[in-house]
């Protein structure tokens, strides 16, 4: 536990110095749930082992065993955290850029688990979600 917040500490330590016009840090865990948060007052805290995030607008708390990347970003409109756009409860559809439909399932968290690396549509037939798998 130690390794993993020295490794966060020098990280955030290191984007700090590389910071400066990126208005907002993206948070993916390893769901490939992405969230976005506008870095103007922003604080970090870790607390046992939730991270938790909080700035002028909002917060949020990731389980820091879920936590695959924290990266800054100049256009947080490209990564939204998709149960901000679909019901997680939903069934939604999957499709390829291509438009080839690769299924319909029960919810996100089961569409999740079938995707491999690559960029997908996810529809909920209300709303779309173009997500990119790491």
């Amino acid at each position: 536990m130690r390794k993993v917040l020295v490794i966060l500490f020098l990280t955030a330590c290191t984007h700090v110095l590389h910071a400066a016009g990126y208005p907002y840090l993206v948070f993916t865990n390893t769901a490939g749930t992405t969230t976005v948060m506008r870095v103007h007052s922003l604080t970090i805290t870790v607390s046992g082992t939730e991270l938790q995030v909080t700035n002028a607008d909002t917060s949020a708390s990731f389980l820091l065993t879920e936590l695959s990347t924290m990266q800054f970003s100049t256009n947080g409109d490209t990564a939204t955290a998709l149960s901000n756009v679909l019901n997680a409860d939903k069934p939604v559809e999957l499709y390829t850029l291509t438009g080839m439909r690769l299924g319909r399932f029960d919810n996100l968290i089961q569409a999740a688990r079938t995707l491999s690396t690559g960029t997908y549509l996810v529809t909920d037939g209300t709303n779309t979600q173009k997500i990119v798998v790491k």
